[in-house]
């Protein structure tokens, strides 16, 4: 039996590879708390959300000075006011989604058979979506009109379903609305911020009561090590998706979706 200890590492080192990819953090983060028999679990299903906010921290640091600026010229710089009022805007259906629905989704669609179906569809569209001969008209995030970033909030609800992706259902959504890869990767990022940050302290809040000293120190191991993964995965994925596309995290998804296909029906 693993250690909690070895648990919490293992799980920060899925989160942190696959929170800024187009492959479902939650879904890989599910599928893996399956193999360790942790489903079902308040605690293990709070962690995850938890530590996303260590992958969040690595994209505080990899753009600090574009944001510290941005936050700087915020009240004087009608360009910097757009993109904030943007990423708000963008950030808000997901919001009212998680009100809504959150709860009977958790419920009723957090099941490793969702997560294989959602991954393998998923990876079809990135697979279209590379093969399209797409004109981009936008190639910085903070210059995209403010109807496409409502556009790529309401297509980021559809990553409530585990196995969809937040940051794929984002980057797909802003190809399709004129957004070359590295822009709808680099907004993908800057859209997870507020996104991520206020799951966090909506689980947090919630679960605070069954939070121990040993609960926090498992979060604390999860949380450090998300971070470090995520930045060294956040500086290699924009390089990569700039030169060969989505193609690769396609064929991921889809492989990874049929074997724990497979797992889960021979497990039955």
């Amino acid at each position: 039996m693993l250690s909690d200890t070895i648990k919490a590492i293992i799980l920060g080192i899925v989160e942190g590879v696959t929170e800024f990819l187009p492959v479902s953090s939650t879904g890989h983060l599910l599928l893996v708390q399956h193999i360790f028999g942790l489903d079902g679990s308040g605690f293990w299903n709070t962690f995850n959300v938890l530590i996303q906010l260590g992958a969040i921290l690595a994209i505080l640091v990899i753009y600090f000075e574009r944001l510290w600026r941005i936050a700087l010229n915020m009240f004087s710089d009608p360009a910097a006011q757009r993109f904030v009022i943007g990423v708000l805007i963008a950030f808000l259906p997901a919001v009212a989604m998680g009100l809504l629905f959150g709860h009977w989704i958790k419920e009723k669609l957090f099941d490793p058979w969702v997560v294989c179906f959602s991954l393998i569809v998923g990876g079809a569209v990135l697979l279209w979506i590379d093969r399209l001969d797409l004109k981009p008209r936008f190639h910085d995030a903070t210059t995209f009109s403010l109807p496409m970033y409502l556009g790529i909030g309401i297509a980021q609800c559809a990553a409530m379903i585990p196995g969809v992706s937040r940051s794929g259902a984002s980057i797909v959504s802003a190809m399709l609305f004129g957004a070359d890869k590295r822009s709808a990767a680099e907004f993908s990022f800057f859209l997870a911020i507020p996104t991520m940050v206020a799951a966090f302290a909506y689980d947090f809040y919630k679960n605070r009561a069954e939070m121990n000293t040993d609960h926090l120190a498992i979060v604390a191991i999860g949380f450090v090590v998300s971070f470090i993964t995520a930045i060294i995965v956040v500086r290699t994925f924009l390089n990569f998706v700039t030169r060969n596309g989505f193609a690769f995290f396609a064929w991921w998804r889809v492989t990874v979706g049929v074997l724990g296909l497979i797992a889960l029906a021979l497990g039955k």
